[in-house]
Parts: C-alpha cells; structure tokens; sequence
C-alpha cells in the first residue's frame, strides 16, 4: 500500500511540475505567438486559420505551407494577417514556402526589434518531454505537453512521431523543449494523442535559403520544389532491384522501402464464391498538399488476381470486366491544375514471354508546372480463361524520365509463376 501511495505521490508531482513548467514556457513565449488568418477578400471573414511564431526580431513568422495555402496560390482572392497576444492584427506578407515540408515564412511589419523563438541545436531525446503550442479551434493560445518519440519510420519526408493533442487551429505553432528552444513544427495529428511534426532541421534550412536567396517567385520556388522532390522519391524507390512475391498464381513486386507500405485481402473465406479474388494494395502513405482540391506526389500501386470456381470462361470475362471499372488516379486534381488524360492503348508482353496483357499509359500535364505529369497505368492480363491479373499504379506529380523509369521496372516485376 505504501509503494502504491508512494507511486501516486511522484505522478502527482510530476504532473504538477510538468503543467507549471507549461505555464511558464507559455507566458514567456506569449508575445512571439500569433493566430495566422486567412482572409477571404469578397467577404472580409476568415476562410481558414492556424498558427505562428516568430523567428527573428524584425518580424519574420515560421508557420505551416498548408495554413497559407490559399493565398499562395489565389493572391487575388485571399490576403494574410495575424492576431497577437493583445488583440492586434494586421497584414502579413508570404516571403518563401517549402511545400514538401509543409513549411512557410511570413512577414509583419515592426518598427522596434521584437521577442522571438529560439531554435534549438540539436534534436530532442527520445522520450523527452516537449510542449506544443497553438490555437486550436479558435479558442485562443495553448500549451500541450508532450513525448518526443523519434523520427516516424514509415515516412519519406522526414515527420516527428509526438504523442500530444495536436488539434485543428494549432498548424503551424512551434513545439519546445524545456529551454523553451524550437524542435519541431506542429503539422498533423491521428488523433488519440498521436501527432506529427516537422523536425527544427527543415525550418533552419528554409530560414536559410531565404537568408542567401529570397525567392523572385513562390510558384517558381513550388514547381523547383516539386521537381526535386519527384526526382529523389522516384529513385528512392527504384534504386534496389525489386523483389517478387506470389499473388495466387500470379508474381508482383515486392517492394524494399519503409515508406512503401502494402496491405491484403481477399475472399478465400467465402465458400459461395463464384471467383477467387485476392488483392494487394501498396501506397506511398503521404503526399503533397497543394491546396484543398490539389495533392501531388502520389505512388499508388494495385494488384488483383482473380481465379474462376464454377464458371464458364465467358461469365469469368464478365465479372472480370467489372473489376477494372474500379481503377482510377488516386490524388485530388481540379480542370484547372491538369490538362485531360490522354491515354495510349497496346497489347504488351514481358521480357520473360509468359505474361500478355492490355496495357492503358495514360498521362496528364499540370497546367501550372510545367514538365510534371499524373500518370494511370493499368495491365489486364488476356491470356488464361480461368483466371486473371489486373496490375494497376498510380504517380502524381512526375517527369516523363521518371514516368518511363517507374512504368519499365514496374511491368517487368509482373507475370505468371
């Protein structure tokens, strides 16, 4: 009973010194905090809202690519401003963005130098305590202790795992250590106390590019930005030779990256079943937020193998036929970001000579930045009566060299056993 009480006693006070070292954090970093709002022009009324924090004494503001968003890519439309600690608020002025990291940089206009964030020299240790900050759901300005768990494995563009309550409104605020010094950028959450947040590292390196280079234009610096970024997950994923793995009696690939993640199901439980049907799915488990109707950088692949019980090669054809109407590109893409797929047809065999399918190439430009391309490729194996393969995948957001690439390695990975 004493060891329990005991026990109690030192989580009691721990929570006591972890809720007043919250406190203290946040009163002393209040001044550098801001609410960053964006403005609907027509309507003078907030369209959307996350958080800031200041960065330099002159007034430069860290927040998240995503909280702005909609300015950078509709100036017209959307202004920004922010609204301090006091109540004040003017306007703000979009100076450089990384939108692979979800990261930004915004202006005010000060006359005096100003209180700013810190950042820190090195990374949290793994279980150290750190404090998020922000403005959830237009409530006014919080701290939420928290656990820093290490780099998320499963990700290519690099995310802190953040067991803590990040909620609407607190994109974009900063997360502290108990020096009060920046280690990461609130950006997303899963719910159920698991947050994501972007690493100190990439804001450093976007504070210090705009230092060297401001960017002439944010569209320019988006398109660099996203090519870049294509080019080095592209060969990522074929940098290895891929491996196989059976699906029925058919061979697909098997890929040898973490952030490539597959998952299965079938219908082999089902003993009224007509066909077989198993399914593979593997996917990239991110992409890049454009705006709200526009993702990018997509990897998307499907494999459906179909296997007939009792039916004749006819009825088989026509359950078949329906499965292929399921396939379609996986990123959001409104008329006015991409052109219309225009789609090449053939008859293709492997290298191996034991696979004939129809393939579909089909491909279409982003209206806005130039050279990069969503691609849809689908192969339906034609050459068995009684059973099938339907290969499907998926890119947003590539060159035509990393298209070409991708699509080669990808249909000599597929056939029969």
């Amino acid at each position: 009973m004493k060891v329990v009480i005991s026990l109690l006693l030192l989580l009691l006070s721990s929570f006591s010194h972890s809720a007043e070292q919250a406190e203290q954090i946040f009163n002393q970093l209040a001044p550098s905090l801001y609410q960053i709002r964006l403005i609907d022009k027509a309507s003078g009324e907030k369209s959307s809202i996350g958080s800031g924090f200041q960065i330099t004494a002159d007034g430069l503001i860290a927040t998240n690519y995503h909280v702005v968003s909609g300015f950078a890519r509709y100036p017209h439309k959307y202004q920004l401003e922010y609204l301090d600690n006091q109540g004040n608020k003017a306007e703000l002025t979009l100076e450089s963005v990384d939108i692979i990291n979800d990261l930004a940089l915004v202006k005010r206009a000060t006359t005096t130098k100003m209180p700013y964030f810190t950042i820190a020299q090195k990374p949290p240790i793994k279980g150290e305590e750190i404090y998020s900050l922000g403005n959830p759901h237009d409530l006014g300005m919080i701290v939420v202790p928290g656990t820093y768990n290490g780099l998320k494995i499963e990700s290519f563009s690099d995310r802190i795992h953040f067991t803590g309550a990040v909620n609407p409104g607190m994109s974009g605020g900063p997360v502290v250590n108990a020096q009060a010094e920046v280690v990461g950028i609130n950006v997303a959450t899963s719910g159920n106390q698991i947050g994501f947040l972007v690493p100190h590292q990439k804001l450093v390196d976007l504070f210090t590019s705009y230092q060297q280079s401001p960017p002439q234009s944010i569209e320019k610096q988006m398109h660099e930005q996203l090519l870049a970024n294509q080019q080095a997950l592209i060969s990522a994923i074929l940098a290895e030779p891929w491996q196989q793995k059976p699906l029925g009696n058919a061979v697909i690939p098997d890929f040898n990256v973490p952030f490539i993640r597959c998952w299965g199901e079938s219908n082999a439980d089902r003993s009224d079943a007509l066909v077989l049907l198993v399914v593979t799915s593997c996917a990239l488990e991110e992409d890049t937020y454009i705006d709200n109707s526009f993702s990018t950088d997509v990897v998307e692949m499907e494999f459906r193998y179909m296997k007939s019980k009792k039916l004749n090669a006819l009825k088989f054809y026509n359950i078949y036929q329906q499965q292929l109407y399921r396939v379609g590109p996986d990123n959001q893409a409104g008329k006015d970001d991409v052109t219309e797929f225009q789609c090449h047809h053939d008859l293709v065999t492997n290298s191996a000579k034991n696979t004939d399918s129809k393939a579909i190439f089909c491909t279409r430009a982003y209206k806005k930045f130039p050279q990069l391309y969503d691609v849809l490729y689908l192969s339906a194996s034609v050459d068995k009566n009684d059973q099938a393969l339907i290969s499907h995948f998926t890119l947003a957001g590539v060159t035509q060299a990393s298209a070409a690439a991708f699509t080669k390695q990808f249909m000599e990975a597929v056939s029969w056993k």
